[in-house]
This record gives structure tokens, sequence and C-alpha cells, in this order.
């Protein structure tokens, strides 16, 4: 008896490892299917292997994505490489600052072509599968995926309004083409096959909560067989044998004994309340902002940070190419209230180390952009800020209206709740060591 006991908490045990483990590759399936499965482009929807670009920032009216950026504008290509390398072009930037994030279905970032990796002329790149055996012709710069699928996700420089037109021509300078159609007049298809049995309009973290384990497993197991995992995850490949999930096969639930399907289902239960709060753990906490430097868009084996990360922001990015320390509360502990009055203050020393630009965001207490008299949500080092007569520099942040002298340096709050984000892309050695931290937001009192 006292086997069969271990051996069922065993079987739990390995469930929430499971669970946690394949987390991030779920819910980039059931993303890509919500973002691909369409016969052509839409304003939102793109079939896979083609590119998507987000023309305008969102507005307060914008409930997509949470805490959403005003800083570049987003280019997006899911692919598959199953059959063919897929060609990824890159026009000439002349030296605007673009990245072009490609991460695996673990969300692993393996490669980023851009500004950071000293890539701003025209080049072509060729993606290629884990399983593909052919030669590719002179030209190319080849990416090995470590997955058959996996997102291009791009972001470029964008300055404001007036700046649109200026990164559309870059924006459309990225392609991608099967290598087969290279070098020919090549259209991408219209027509494409859609999968009417996909939900299209339930949210992929609701489909996720309304998985059986046996559907959530049985899913992984089928992923796995064209996404393998990692050579550093042999530990817990073994480990998922023992309930019957074994890499290139099928996950037959139904098989386990009826005490190891209820260990997984309650596995299942209880496995997105670990991976939730580990959020308690995430960075660091330092004058009120909440800083991760390391841990992100590479992770090795650190199977729930990478549940995490997916969970509150998936495909989030190496801290080499962005670092986004995130503040709920002020320099004294308080939450932040519209009420009252702040000021984030720079010593003319102490302004962001980056290689290319910061700024500082505004979010309501759901993570969206507010309506304000300015259309502002993000203020930063492309403004026209003024800086006092020492060098220094101070944002206000406020819901009234600071006035006209100081309005260059405003940016406004609601008049409820609301948090920060500050975002400092490609960061200097001074922000990744931690040399550099935000200074705290003060209360004007």
């Amino acid at each position: 008896m006292k086997q069969q006991i271990l051996a069922d908490n065993n079987t739990y045990e390995i469930g929430i490892q499971a669970y946690i483990y394949a987390y991030p590759m779920i819910l980039m399936e059931i993303t890509r299917r919500l973002l691909t499965n369409v016969e052509a482009s839409t304003d939102e929807l793109v079939p896979m292997n083609q590119f998507g670009h987000r023309r305008d920032f969102p507005d307060q009216t914008s409930k997509a994505v949470v805490r959403p950026n005003a800083d570049t504008l987003y280019s997006v290509a899911w692919f598959d490489v199953s059959q063919e390398p897929l060609v990824l072009s890159v026009s000439d930037t002349n030296g605007r600052y673009y990245m072009l994030q490609i991460i695996d279905m673990w969300t692993d970032t393996f490669a980023v072509p851009g500004s950071r990796t000293l890539i701003t002329k025209a080049v072509n790149y060729a993606i290629i599968s884990p399983k593909w055996q052919g030669k590719l012709p002179d030209g190319f710069e080849p990416i090995y995926s470590p997955t058959t699928v996996g997102c291009i996700n791009g972001r470029t420089q964008t300055n404001n309004v007036a700046d649109y037109e200026n990164v559309h021509q870059i924006q459309d300078g990225y392609k991608v083409t099967p290598l087969s159609q290279w070098g020919k007049s090549y259209t991408p298809p219209t027509k494409v096959a859609v999968n009417p049995a996909w939900d299209m309009k339930t949210p992929a973290r609701v489909q996720i909560a309304n998985m059986s384990a046996g559907s959530y497993f049985g899913l992984f197991a089928t992923l796995l067989k064209d996404n393998p995992p990692h050579q550093v995850d042999w530990n817990i490949v073994k480990q998922l044998e023992q309930i019957g999930i074994v890499p290139g096969q099928d996950f037959e639930f139904s098989k386990l004994n009826s005490t190891a399907r209820q260990m997984l289902e309650k596995a299942l239960v209880d496995s997105p309340k670990i991976i939730a709060n580990q959020g308690e753990r995430f960075g660091e906490n330092i004058n009120g902002w909440q800083i991760a430097r390391e841990g992100m868009g590479s992770y090795g084996i650190s199977y729930l940070r990478r549940a995490y990360v997916a969970l509150i922001g998936l495909g989030a990015t190496v801290p080499e190419d962005i670092i986004y320390p995130i503040s709920v509360i002020d320099g004294d502990g308080n939450p932040y209230h519209g009420s009252h009055r702040y000021v984030l203050h720079f010593d003319r020393d102490r302004l962001p180390p980056v290689n290319a630009f910061w700024s500082l965001t505004m979010y309501d207490s759901s993570g969206y952009f507010i309506e304000n008299p300015l259309n502002r949500y993000c203020i930063g080092d492309r403004d026209p800020l003024k800086f006092n007569s020492d060098g220094s520099l101070d944002i206000y942040i406020q819901h009234d209206s600071t006035g006209k002298t100081q309005e260059s340096n405003w940016l406004p709050a609601p008049a409820d709740e609301f948090n920060l984000t500050i975002r400092l892309y490609w960061p200097k050695t001074e922000i990744l060591s931690g040399e550099w931290n935000p200074p705290p937001v003060k209360r004007v009192k």
C-alpha cells in the first residue's frame, strides 16, 4: 500500500513539472492558432509564413494587448519550416533602430537580427528546421531554429505619429519567402486553408484553463513531434516518460490507471497557481521598481521562470535588447493614485544609459493606456524635454495639467490608480550589471 501511495504522489509531482514545462509551448500554440488561422491577411490576423504589420500605435481604446508600447511599431510573422527553409529579408534601415526577435515554440529567443547585433544594412537570412537535410545556396545567413514552428517578433523605432511613413517603408522591407520561391516572382497566398475546428474567439489562457489533463498533455505530445525538447532538457524528458509522455509519440491518457489520471487532473488544477506565485520571486525590487535583468528570453532549465514570463508577457526578449522596470508604488512604498502629484527626477549624470532610446509609459490599473488631453501615453528621450539649469531632468506625473511651462515634461495620469513602466532599449552595461537603477518616483507634498 505504501508503495502505491508513493507512486501516486510521484505521478502528481511529475504532473506538476510536466504542466509547467509544457505551458509556454501550449500557450504559443493556442496563440498561433488565434493569430494565423485565416485564409488571407486582415488588420489583426495573418496566415503562417507571412508578415503582418502594426501600422500605428494603440490608443486608450485598444484592449487587445496588455501593457502596449508607443515606442515601436510591430511586425510579426509566425513561421513553419517543416517543409523547407524560410528566407527572412531585411532592407537597409538607414541606421534606424530595429530588432527582429526570433523565438522558438518554447519561447526561447534564439536569434535577434537588428541594430544591437550590428546589422542595419540589407541582408537575407534562412531560417532552417532541425530536421532539414538540404544544402543552403550561397548568399544566405543561416539561422537554425530549435523547433519547426516559431515566431518573428519585430520592433522598429517609431518616434511619433509624424514618423509613421518612414517606419512603414522599413516594415515593407521585412519579407519572408519560401526558399523554393526565392528569386522568383513570389506573392504570398491569399487563399490559405483554415482549420474550422479551432476556437477563434476564446482567449488563449482561457482555452488552456478549460482543458482536461488528457487534452493538455495530449496536445503537448503532438507538438513535441515537430518541436523537440532542447538538449539540456534530458532530465525532465526522462521524468515525463514515467507518465507516458515520450517525444515523438502520442500520449494515451486513457491507458493510464484511474489513480494516475486523477493525479494528473489534480496537477492540472494546482499548477497554474504555482506559476502565478512565481511573481513574488521575480527580479529585484529597487526604489519602487521591479527589475528583471536576467532569466528573460533565454531560460535554460529554469522552467518555472519560463512559464511565469509566458504567463505575464509571452514572447519577452533577452535583457540585452530591452529591460522593462515596472513600478506600482512610489518611493515611499505607497500605491500610485491620480489624486496626488509625483516627480521622477534624473540627476544629470544618472540619465538612463542606453544605446538606443528610453521611455516612461503610463498605464491604468488594468494595464491599458489612458485618455488624456495630450494623447500622450509615454514620454522619453526622443521628446522635446526641458532640462533643468544643472542638466538634471524632471518628469511630472499627475492627473491635472502642469500648465504650459512644464507641459513638455508632463506624463498625464488617470484620476485613480495607475502604474508605470520604463523601457530601456539596447541597455548599456551599467544597466545590465545593476550599477544603474531607476530613481524613485517621489510624491509631491
